[in-house]
């Protein structure tokens, strides 16, 4: 009998020679990961059929609605161009199987249809495409639920965010006898010419996302982010680089406030110094659901227990679980305070309008930002779902607690009703603590 040949770039085959537990790759477009790892899921089940084996392939994203959001045409593209393959299978308009019937491939959305997978017996294989935005919750559920003897996990992505759950773990740390590699258009031996073209296009265009669409890097702003090209620009001109404190200048703590609880928002902290016309970026902060005994004890330990503290209006406010307000909370760990007034309708808008002007004088300490950076070349507008592409403001989502600390800073460097006026800008509180300020 003729060994069947199955094409594939290169550097796939060691991920797919020998056994392994878990087999991945991660990269740009046209790098062919995904047709590749589609024809292999075919291969797989049509060995577990001829070696008696029933049960189904697994084929997941985090969101299908149907099967146009799914993995089927691309199973059943290779498939088809595959003989040895479309001899084997059975391909309908919502199913493929195998023509013995042994090996059924299922697939399933794993933000809604994630307990489902458990009803599916003996998996043999469960393949997650698109799989950055899945979960650590989705991936140690579906990681259990695969446990027939030889079964595997396999997993293809492109790369968005560095603390990613996917990232984390099949990238930054992966799990004992995984096969992962980094895959982008140079490797691929079949990249189309047509292809190659709109490659060249969007590094002449938008070279500010080229990296993460081609090259399997991180994605660093959305196209249409607001400061994405504010960021570019940073870059470009050298103000991402070793920003030194200085001991004579007053350091300042912008807080984008948060709460205590499991799901509540993050706390963000950025790290100031105004130095003439400079705006000096020094340090950034964040974490979930922790206690502000925490970020109080993060900003001394960097040695910022004399930072002046700036508060959005709701810093006033009682916290949810201890009913006390971080205004009063941090002035008794003994730290000066001031809130900003609440700058009523459009105060997004104008905290978005005031960075963006801004910016050109924002200098950022490079080791000790990039997170925060990451968040800002991210924060961007949420649209309709529908033909008008409607602006609906600002999108919530990780980046925006970054963002609205960046944009208090902003908002206070241009000293608005409320904030103390440039003469006075180095006052402490009286000791009265009716909030005036007295000149030193």
């Amino acid at each position: 009998m003729t060994a069947a040949q199955i094409l594939l770039p290169p550097k796939l085959v060691p991920v797919f020679t020998g056994e392994a537990m878990y087999r991945g790759s991660h990269g740009g477009r046209g790098s062919a990961k995904t047709r590749s790892f589609a024809t292999m899921a075919a291969v797989h089940g049509l060995r577990c059929a001829r070696e008696g084996k029933d049960g189904v392939v697994v084929c997941g994203r985090e969101f299908m609605n149907s099967l146009a959001d799914s993995s089927f045409e691309e199973v059943k593209g290779a498939i088809n161009s595959t003989p040895f393959l479309a001899e084997a299978y059975e391909v309908g308009e919502t199913y493929i199987r195998t023509k013995c019937r042994r090996i059924n491939f299922a697939f399933i959305g794993l933000r809604h249809n994630l307990d489902s997978v458990k009803s599916k017996a003996r998996i043999r294989l469960a393949w997650v495409d698109e799989a950055e935005p899945v979960s650590d919750v989705a991936w140690t559920k579906l990681d259990a639920t695969v446990r027939e003897e030889g079964a595997e996990v396999w997993v293809t992505w492109n790369p968005e965010r560095k603390k990613s759950a996917t990232h984390l773990r099949w990238r930054a740390d992966p799990p004992p006898h995984s096969k992962i590699v980094e895959l982008n258009w140079r490797d691929n031996p079949f990249f189309p010419a047509t292809l190659n073209q709109k490659r060249l296009n969007d590094l002449e265009k938008r070279p500010d996302q080229y990296d993460w669409i081609w090259e399997g890097g991180f994605r660093m702003a959305v196209e249409g982010a607001y400061y994405a090209k504010a960021m570019a620009q940073a870059k470009a001109e050298g103000r991402i680089m070793f920003v030194p404190r200085d001991p004579l200048l007053q350091t300042r703590a912008y807080f984008d406030i948060g709460g205590t609880g499991a799901r509540a928002d993050a706390v963000a902290i950025w790290i100031v110094q105004f130095s003439g016309q400079k705006i000096n970026v020094l340090d950034y902060y964040e974490a979930q659901g922790q206690p502000l005994s925490v970020h109080i004890d993060w900003m001394r330990s960097r040695g910022y227990g004399n930072a002046w503290v700036i508060l959005p209006h709701d810093g006033a406010h009682g916290d949810k679980v201890f009913a006390t307000s971080y205004e009063s909370a941090i002035r008794e760990a003994g730290f000066d305070v001031l809130v900003i007034p609440n700058q009523g309708a459009g105060a997004a808008a104008a905290r978005i309008e005031t960075g963006r002007r801004l910016f050109p004088r924002i200098f950022f300490n490079a080791e000790t930002t990039e997170s925060g950076r990451d968040a800002l070349g991210w924060y961007h507008e949420k649209k309709s779902n529908d033909e008008r592409n409607i602006g609906l403001g600002p999108e919530h989502d990780w980046s925006s607690h970054a963002a609205d600390g960046f944009g208090l800073m902003c908002i206070h460097y241009d000293q608005p009703a409320g904030a103390p006026p440039p003469r006075e800008r180095y006052g402490r509180r009286s000791s009265s603590g009716g909030g005036s300020w007295q000149s030193v």
